[in-house]
């Protein structure tokens, strides 16, 4: 029935498509993963380096008002936070929506088949309507709202999210260099480095120790590495360098990381916890760590933002989908869909190959061998 209500929905002038002609830009993005978000800055960018002198307005859920309207500026004018509930909050945000003729709408539907972020870019107006057709060989339902749409292989390539959203736009060339895709990060400011100055200082005044953090956390179940498993690597990992450790926590996460916290203390090895603590200021101490070791997690796309040293475990994700990139950034897949399948060892041995190399590169050595002597 909608298909026949929609049937023009395909029907647009391609001229409105230059850079001169596009004032207006909407980008649905209101799902409340984190990690779905910060991988989909690349994409912000390359619609920003195409069309610079466009107001672009992205449509997010409240849980991630913070972190983009602070993060991804210059690349985005204005955050419409999407609320469907009460029935007075979904009124306001449509009447906020039509305040913009948007020339181009774009859905960059990487990770699920959203049919209300279909019809908000639809109902915006948007002469323009990109997305995607298919994914794998499912169908998107909602494609004929659209009007530039592609079929996309992504799980057959195993392309990294950032590519995947990138491919959105590149329906309308909209791209980023290799070069500009590096660039494309976390930029702290000088409060936010400060905080972090302050903070390390404070918990581990001792330069001459490595600073190892863990997030044994996760909103999701089955991302989650079993505690006892953390302790198990922590324990090994604080014996073999007589380093600081650091547990970052959520307000979900507390209960995990108390029990952590309590094995430790009582094998004698001291631990630090930083909980519920800004985005921002998170990621400013997360750069300052000489590791951090993560499950499949908001914290773990934050410290890839910041280009930290990290390790992530993944279990029913793929890592190539999800983990950060770089020389500095390990992700160890489990051998089956159970995180719990990641044996402490291979994460400890992953650990120690990492941390001894990065030790003989930075000159640590010298500082450890100084502690070590005590």
């Amino acid at each position: 029935m909608l298909k026949f209500l929609f049937r023009s929905a395909g029907n647009f002038d391609r001229n409105i498509l230059s850079p001169g002609n596009v004032k207006n830009i909407l980008i649905v993005r209101q799902h409340n993963q984190l990690g779905d978000m910060l991988c989909s800055v690349p994409l912000f960018a390359a619609i920003r380096k195409k069309y610079p002198s466009a107001h672009i307005t992205l449509v997010a859920s409240p849980v991630n008002y913070e972190i983009l309207f602070s993060d991804i500026n210059p690349f985005i004018d204005k955050v419409i936070t999407y609320r469907k509930a009460p029935l007075k909050n979904l009124l306001e945000f449509y009447r906020e929506l039509k305040n913009h003729d948007y020339q181009i709408g774009i859905v960059p539907s990487t990770v699920s088949l959203s049919r209300t972020s279909h019809l908000i870019n639809y109902f915006s107006g948007a002469k323009v309507r990109v997305g995607v057709r298919s994914i794998d060989g499912k169908l998107n339902e909602m494609e004929y709202l659209l009007n530039v749409k592609s079929d996309f292989e992504w799980d057959t390539k195993k392309l990294h999210q950032t590519e995947r959203n990138l491919d959105v736009g590149r329906q309308i060339e909209c791209d980023l260099t290799e070069k500009e895709k590096n660039e494309v990060m976390i930029h702290l400011s000088p409060d936010e480095i400060k905080f972090a100055d302050d903070y390390i200082n404070k918990n581990f005044p001792d330069e001459r120790k490595l600073i190892i953090g863990f997030h044994p956390g996760a909103g999701k179940l089955k991302n989650r590495w079993d505690k006892d498993n953390f302790t198990e690597l922590i324990t090994a990992l604080y014996k073999k360098y007589s380093c600081c450790i650091l547990l970052t926590s959520g307000a979900i996460d507390m209960e995990i990381t108390g029990y952590i916290k309590s094995q430790l203390e009582e094998s004698g090895v001291e631990c630090t916890v930083l909980d519920n603590t800004p985005i921002r200021k998170l990621s400013a101490v997360l750069k300052k760590l000489d590791l951090y070791i993560t499950n499949d997690t908001g914290t773990l796309h934050v410290a890839g933002g910041v280009d930290a040293n990290v390790i992530s475990l993944f279990g029913p994700t793929n890592g190539y989908e999800w983990a950060p990139s770089g020389e500095n950034k390990i992700f160890i897949q489990s051998p089956t869909e159970n995180i719990n399948d990641i044996r402490p060892e291979k994460v400890l041995n992953e650990a120690v190959n990492f941390l001894d190399s990065y030790i003989s590169k930075t000159g640590r050595e010298k500082l450890i061998s100084l502690d070590h002597q005590r």
